[in-house]
C-alpha cells in the first residue's frame, strides 16, 4: 500500500471514520490508475508515488466521479506531471 487511509484523511483535512470505507477504495483505485499507468508497483517509500496518489484521491473525493475516470481539468498537470517523473525514475524510493 501507498497510502493510508490516516494519510489520506490528514491530507484531505478530515476527521471521524465514517468516510473510512470510501477513502480506502479511492487509495485502492489510484494504486491501481497507477499501476495500470506505469506497469511498476510502487510502495510507500517512493513520495512521488504517495503525492500522486493523495492528488488523485482528494480530486476524486472531492469532484466524486465515477472511479478510474481521468483526473479533472483542475489536477491534470499535476498528475501528468508526476506520473511523467515517475515513469522516467522507475519506481526509485529515492525519487
Amino acid at each position: 500500500m501507498i497510502v493510508t487511509v490516516e494519510e489520506t484523511k490528514k491530507w484531505l483535512r478530515i476527521d471521524g471514520d465514517d468516510e473510512d470505507s470510501l477513502l480506502d477504495m479511492l487509495i485502492k483505485a489510484a494504486e491501481t490508475y497507477l499501476y495500470n499507468a506505469t506497469g511498476i508497483e510502487y510502495t510507500a517509500d517512493n513520495q512521488l508515488a504517495k503525492l500522486y496518489c493523495l492528488v488523485l484521491c482528494a480530486d476524486w473525493y472531492g469532484n466524486r466521479t465515477l472511479i478510474g475516470q481521468q483526473p479533472s481539468e483542475k489536477v491534470r498537470f499535476t498528475c501528468q506531471a508526476i506520473m511523467t517523473q515517475l515513469q522516467n525514475t522507475g519506481g526509485d524510493a529515492d525519487d
